[in-house]
């Protein structure tokens, strides 16, 4: 149990990567704000951490229904999650986002706006409010860990909004390490490829067996082989990384 007595914020707790990675937390001993936008999915993923939590007596689970990319919501949030839960925060998973995919030529500047929105701006305001927390709070092994993508670093065709966004969060991650290693607070970053989540189940079955023709390993992830990777991130055994990323993509384009 490497997260007992932490408390983790996770945004995009709803489903997929978010939902895999509140459970695994929970299963590690942390109590967890589970955040979305849908607030039945954040509500279903908090009972499911429940179920996780070896000790659920000594763990708290409450779910939260926030649009990320509202400051006022966002900082009301972190004002609640402070007074509901027993422990100071220390992690925080940015792992709220969204996709608005079309080719260069036929993306309206609404989907780009929007998707930049939630996934750059969201990503700065959470983190934002959870810093000013955590530092009012004394916190001195805080974890930030950032869910970009490997669109981020390699492009993908009809992705110019989202790519642009998550390139945004690499880049912010490091800025981020930067200012906040003397307090205490670490932010890393990773980069999966293709993962089964409700956004890649939209994409058409024949472009998929397709893109798992180029992975290496022969297939996509899952979930769960994500949130290991964020949990360790988050961790006391990763004390010693900070402003680096983490490539998980099967070996995609290794």
């Amino acid at each position: 149990m490497s997260l007992i007595r932490r408390l983790a914020v996770i945004t995009g707790g709803g489903s997929g990567i978010g939902r895999a990675t509140c459970q695994i937390m929970a299963r590690e001993g942390a109590s967890v704000a589970v955040v979305d936008v849908d607030e039945s999915a954040a509500k279903e993923t908090a009972e499911l951490c429940k179920q996780s939590c070896p000790k659920p007596d000594e763990a708290q689970f409450h779910s939260y229904s926030v649009s990320v990319a509202n400051s006022k919501a966002v900082n009301d949030m972190m004002k609640e999650v402070k007074g509901q839960f027993s422990q100071p925060l220390s992690i925080v998973v940015n792992g709220a986002g969204i996709i608005r995919d079309k080719m260069l030529w036929k993306m309206t500047e609404e989907h780009f706006e929007e998707v930049i929105d939630v996934n750059l701006k969201g990503t700065f305001l959470v983190s934002q409010a959870a810093v000013k927390q955590m530092m009012q709070d004394g916190c001195k092994n805080g974890s930030i860990v950032n869910i970009s993508s490997i669109s981020a670093k390699h492009g993908n065709i009809g992705q110019s909004n989202y790519s642009a966004s998550k390139g945004g969060v690499i880049s912010m991650t490091k800025t981020f390490a930067l200012e906040l290693a003397s307090h205490g607070i670490r932010c890393n970053a990773i980069l999966p490829g293709f993962i089964k989540t409700p956004m890649t189940g939209k994409v058409p079955s024949e472009i998929l067996d397709k893109i798992i023709e180029m992975v290496p390993i022969g297939r996509i992830a899952n979930p769960e082989e994500v949130g290991e990777v964020i949990t360790f991130l988050a961790s006391d055994k990763a004390s010693y990384i900070t402003g680096t990323t983490i490539e998980i993509t099967g070996g995609l384009w290794m």
